[in-house]
């Protein structure tokens, strides 16, 4: 996948988990969780949708790498090069 299909992927999951928010203006560096309401639960359920979509394991310990559009793309960008 490219950079631009994860971000276009990530924005579906944030869709799927948050309805009623609105994506359109999400800033790439910004946190996720200062821009959109995202608690503890919601933030894990963007990891298990990895899981189910792609197959992708996000350890616990890799979690600060998905707290914004850019840093998450980033961190998928090779664990989906192939998908």
């Amino acid at each position: 996948m490219t950079p631009a299909e994860i971000r276009t992927e990530i924005i579906s999951i944030l869709e799927d988990i948050a309805p009623d928010e609105d994506l359109s203006g999400l800033q790439d560096d910004a946190p996720f969780r200062e821009q959109i309401e995202l608690d503890s639960m919601d933030f894990l359920d963007i990891v298990m949708e990895l899981r189910k979509r792609h197959r992708v394991q996000v350890p616990e310990a890799d979690y600060g790498q998905l707290v914004s559009m850019a840093s998450t793309v980033k961190y998928l960008e090779p664990l989906l090069k192939d998908a």
